[in-house]
């Protein structure tokens, strides 16, 4: 039906490969592993994979730095391995979701090469650069470099621009070739039966090669200040028409500034994208202090109702970029680890958009304990440390924030048992295991009907069967409860499902649910019987309970 295409109905398993299965021994995740767990996938009632880069790469930025979009990084296989794994999906009904880096190239890709070879060299408007015989280049905010965006090349006496690494160099989107070159490439691994495509840092394709003074410009500000230019709309139209015709969809990385730049990019009238990915709720939770759940709710309702009819949603809590979503929302103390995490697979698997979950997350896996920085892989956490360490900052804080939210907790292998290693490896991991893997693990739960695993797969079946809580509207419950998450959600026909959590570790008791009375629990996170009373609702520390009114 075309307001009900296959990616609405999606549930998303991301798979960051150098840290999923490793089937060789060099201690880096491959797609022979990828192939050898497809049944498990399957099983998890996912219906698509999201593949972080697979394509070769220095490894700058853990393959965001791609040096051949055509091509196959040597560490994780061949091309032959790829299509091997593309016919083991599609046997098993899995669709693939790849990522697409084209913001900006390894400096070590061809066209880069080239373009810093002479001022006159055909490739030298495939990227930003900025003579110095012009002076200092305008201010401009780099992720990763606490230099800035600018970084003087002596062999023409010029400076490149690059939002991220100084190995990562901005492509030139205003160049038609450019753009010809990223359509062809799309077209290339839509041939091979590619699904879809999310596209990394795209709002920031669009620069104002007026290059004018745009004042400080710091992480806080930078999607203000550099994001979503009027004229990325031209570019994702140009780019839909590639994947129409193959179904595809495409989503990427950042919705703009505002609502309307939401529903802008994601309203099917426009041709753009199929669905937003914002960042709103995974920055509201990098508070060092935790953060406010009734905050967190409202940012839920604000996305649901403002997207509704209109655009599509993407919702996730873990990705390659943030914690483990245990350790950031949930409550990752043994005695709570599984119960929140059931709850917060609850509240991915129910709420309006289309569901991403990230490996490990279906099993409760856990922030890692890295006490040193040297521990550490994550470009961005090394530079940042540098440069706190020159300025003199505090790094025993810098530390603290690391443990809590640095990217590498999500980055850990992925932990199938309670063996060496805890069966992700046979050799030496690229970035250590971690050490509960003894305690929680694929293995140990599969067998266990009770497990965070299994409520998953209980949860992704749910969602299959009803319909609601793919298509319904949404309405918050009791919005002011400090513990409580509760909501509707509701189809045109009226059927009504209510989901009901209790974040935090206490019993609590929630009033003023009218229809409680009605709610025959669907699935539950406790054998316990969930005690209703008139209008009230008895919910145990993390308890998460799906109804049917």
């Amino acid at each position: 039906m075309p307001n009900k295409p296959w990616w609405k109905q999606a549930v998303i398993y991301q798979i960051y490969p150098r840290s999923f299965q490793d089937t060789t021994g060099t201690g880096v995740g491959d797609l022979r592993g990828i192939i050898q767990r497809l049944d498990y996938i399957m099983r998890l009632g996912v219906t698509a994979i999201w593949l972080n880069p697979v394509y070769p790469s220095p490894n700058d930025d853990n393959g965001y730095d791609v040096s051949d979009y055509r091509g196959i990084m040597p560490e994780f296989g061949t091309m032959a391995d790829f299509d091997e794994l593309m016919v083991g999906m599609r046997e098993r009904g899995l669709r693939l979701i790849m990522d697409l880096v084209v913001n900006h190239s390894s400096d070590e890709h061809r066209w880069f090469r080239e373009s810093r070879k002479s001022r006159d060299n055909p490739y030298r408007d495939y990227y930003h650069w900025w003579p110095a015989e012009k002076g200092t280049p305008p201010a401009r905010f780099s992720y990763f470099d606490p230099s800035g965006a600018w970084t003087y090349d002596e062999i023409t006496d010029a400076y490149y621009l690059h939002y991220f690494s100084r190995k990562q160099p901005d492509l030139n989107w205003q160049n038609p070739k450019v753009r010809e070159e990223v359509y062809d490439i799309m077209r290339f691994w839509l041939d091979k039966g590619v699904d879809g495509f999310r596209l990394d840092a795209f709002q920031f394709v669009g620069k104002d090669t007026s290059w004018p003074d745009l004042g400080h410009i710091d992480a806080a500000n930078m999607v203000e200040k550099c994001g979503l230019s009027p004229i990325v709309h031209d570019y994702l139209r140009e780019m839909h028409e590639v994947v129409a015709p193959y179904e595809a969809m495409l989503v990427a990385e950042g919705a703009g500034r505002t609502m309307q730049d939401a529903i802008d990019l994601s309203d099917p009238a426009r041709k753009e994208l199929d669905m937003v990915y914002h960042f709103e709720i995974a920055d509201y939770g990098t508070n060092i202090n935790g953060f406010d759940l009734v905050g967190l709710k409202r940012l839920y309702e604000k996305w649901a109702h403002g997207l509704y009819g209109q655009g599509w949603d993407s919702i996730y809590l873990g990705n390659h970029d943030v914690p483990r979503m245990v350790s950031k929302y949930g409550d990752d103390r043994p005695e709570f680890r599984e119960l929140s995490a059931k709850a917060l697979n609850t509240l991915l698997l129910t709420m309006p958009g289309t569901t991403y979950c990230y490996q490990g997350d279906e099993i409760g896996m856990t922030n890692i304990n890295f006490t040193r920085i040297e521990q550490y892989r994550d470009l961005q956490a090394i530079n940042n440390y540098q440069a706190a360490k020159e300025k003199g900052e505090d790094l025993n804080a810098y530390m603290n924030y690391l443990a809590k939210f640095s990217r590498d907790h999500a980055r850990t292998p992925v932990q199938w048992n309670g063996e060496e290693q805890a069966g992700f490896t046979s050799g030496q991991p690229w970035l250590a295991v971690n050490p509960n893997y003894t305690a929680i693990n694929v293995a140990e739960q599969e067998g266990d009907v009770r497990s965070v695993l299994n409520h998953f797969r209980q949860l992704t079946t749910l969602r299959k069967e009803q319909p609601t809580l793919i298509y319904g509207d949404f309405k918050l419950l009791v919005p002011d409860h400090q513990q409580a998450f509760v909501y509707l959600r509701t189809s045109g026909e009226g059927d009504v499902c209510m989901v009901a959590m209790n974040w935090s570790d206490q019993t609590i008791y929630v009033q003023d649910i009218q229809i409680v009375n009605n709610a025959q629990p669907l699935i539950n996170n406790y054998s316990k019987p969930v005690l209703k009373s008139g209008s009230a609702l008895r919910l145990y520390p993390w308890q998460a309970v799906v109804f049917s009114i």
